[in-house]
């Protein structure tokens, strides 16, 4: 057993090796009243008498349990008695549990570091104390390791973060309970601590007491050492993993134009390139993309080896495949690319008056009435603006002569074009003519053609095309079909420029 005073040098060291706390900081401790948070509270106290630091308590009430009012009188008490300002948030954990579709325990955790936040910045403060334990460190690394972690996850519990501290990570929970024992100070108990319901309970329960009495006496504080070594590991990769990134991670700006960096945490899309990626050593791979395929879900849970695992295969083996995760993250292998991106960001596109979706809009409402010759026309889409003009070809002209080039304005035989044509996004059946090479045409459907012009999937979809049913006269931005070209035997020409690309 410890004195009292043991305990108090004990975590005195723990703050001052990992520069917890400096004079003048304003600390919010999250004290729910039960042992671990109450010995945070009283050894802040006891820190406070050789380092000025001001302190307030946040509690949170989460509306299980039939006894957490008397808790939360208790906790005020303390307060009352010690004039330390009190923060008291209620909440109703399982109707979030229920809205939000995750459990009551995660439900719960993200509702306390929202009040701690939350009360920080009212209260001005600079970090925020929570009660953690080493107990409660090796039970997170074991649940950590049985789902399936890389080193960060069985680095478990840090005891520092952001401006978040633990300052009694350090202790046992024996350690915390002979503490408060010698101290005479009293806690609170919580009843739903003695049951099973949580997998958290259950290796604290059956799991750790088993290794403590027949594998490894100390158990708990091998493991927590193990933690410590592998944080610091975890600190030396992530400064390796963020060099990589900076060589691999790329961004497509529009179909065409040059790869450019882009790092972006809030990116919807993350282009790697695969050539440097497998440059990269093994473990700095499944890094960078555990880190990135993190940046687009939701929470950073139920990301695991196997799924990082199947998208390493996008990277060594032949052909454009994809691969489902979690969250509608889909990873798809592109040519010299592998693309991760939301199921939101594949089917729909953001633009200033918000999401758009294309639709097939004719060229022409009635075909002679409408074709004045010289008189143009424009046409408003969701997929750009276009004018054509109809125009006689005066005899004797050399019309190949004439041809424009510029990809964003073509000529077509009008005589060719029988049925309205119609601007639209690609769909099924489409198809291009291309010459064949002896003076004759074949059909080549559009699917072929994009993945011969290695035109981004994500692009396909949204690429505008004017077709004449399934008949394709322009991929706009690209060719135009050999059969509606004009030839020395053209009579009338159909003018069309695009003027404006909201698809690029």
């Amino acid at each position: 057993m410890n004195t009292w005073m043991d305990t108090r040098e004990k975590v005195f060291a723990y703050i001052r090796e990992h520069r917890m706390l400096q004079a003048h900081d304003r600390v919010v401790a999250g004290v729910s009243g039960g042992a671990d948070s109450v010995c945070l509270l009283f050894l802040l106290l006891e820190w406070q008498k050789i380092c000025p630091i001001d302190i307030a308590v946040v509690h949170v009430n989460h509306g299980i349990r039939a006894e957490a009012g008397e808790d939360a009188r208790y906790v005020e008490k303390l307060c009352e008695e010690r004039k330390i300002p009190y923060f008291l948030t209620r909440t109703d954990v399982r109707d979030r549990a229920g809205r939000e579709k995750i459990s009551e325990e995660e439900a719960g955790r993200r509702t306390r570091y929202e009040a701690f936040e939350q009360a920080a910045k009212d209260w001005g403060a600079t970090k925020i104390a929570v009660a953690h334990n080493s107990n409660d460190r090796s039970e997170t690394q074991l649940f950590h390791l049985f789902r399936g972690s890389g080193i960060r996850g069985l680095a478990s519990i840090l005891p520092v973060r952001d401006n978040i501290i633990r300052p009694i990570l350090c202790l046992e929970r024996w350690e915390i309970e002979d503490f408060l024992t010698q101290q005479g100070i009293f806690f609170c108990k919580d009843a739903t601590n003695d049951e099973d319901d949580y997998t958290r309970n259950r290796i604290r329960h059956h799991i750790l007491p088993y290794a403590e009495q027949n594998i490894a006496r100390g158990c708990v504080t091998h493991m927590n050492q193990t933690a410590e070594l592998l944080a610091e590991t975890e600190d030396y990769l992530e400064l390796q993993t963020a060099e990589a990134v900076n060589r691999c991670i790329r961004s497509i700006k529009a179909p065409g134009s040059a790869l450019q960096p882009d790092v972006s945490s809030r990116a919807q899309e993350v282009y790697i390139a695969v050539e440097p990626f497998l440059t990269l050593h093994p473990v700095i791979r499944k890094r960078l993309l555990y880190e990135e395929v993190k940046r687009l879900s939701p929470g950073q849970k139920d990301i695991t080896y196997q799924h990082i695992a199947e998208l390493l295969t996008l990277f060594t083996q032949e052909g454009n495949r994809t691969i489902c995760l979690p969250f509608g993250i889909r990873g798809r292998r592109q040519y010299e690319q592998v693309i991760l991106t939301t199921q939101a960001s594949q089917i729909t596109k953001k633009t200033d008056s918000g999401m758009q979706t294309a639709v097939a809009m004719p060229l022409w409402q009635q075909r002679d009435k409408d074709m004045v010759p010289g008189q143009m026309k424009t046409v408003e889409c969701t997929l750009g603006t276009l004018q054509y003009s109809v125009c006689e070809v005066p005899h004797g002209s050399e019309k190949n002569q004439e041809v424009p080039t510029n990809q964003y304005t073509k000529w077509f035989d009008y005589d060719k074009i029988k049925k309205c044509p119609t601007i639209r996004t690609r769909q099924t059946g489409d198809y291009l003519t291309i010459a064949d090479g002896r003076g004759g045409m074949i059909r080549k459907s559009l699917k072929s053609y994009f993945v011969d012009q290695k035109i981004p999937r994500e692009e396909r979809d949204r690429l505008p095309i004017l077709a004449e049913e399934d008949h394709v006269l322009w991929v706009m931005g690209y060719r135009i079909s050999e059969y509606y070209k004009v030839t020395e035997n053209t009579k009338r020409i159909l003018k069309v420029q695009l003027i404006r690309k909201e698809f690029a």
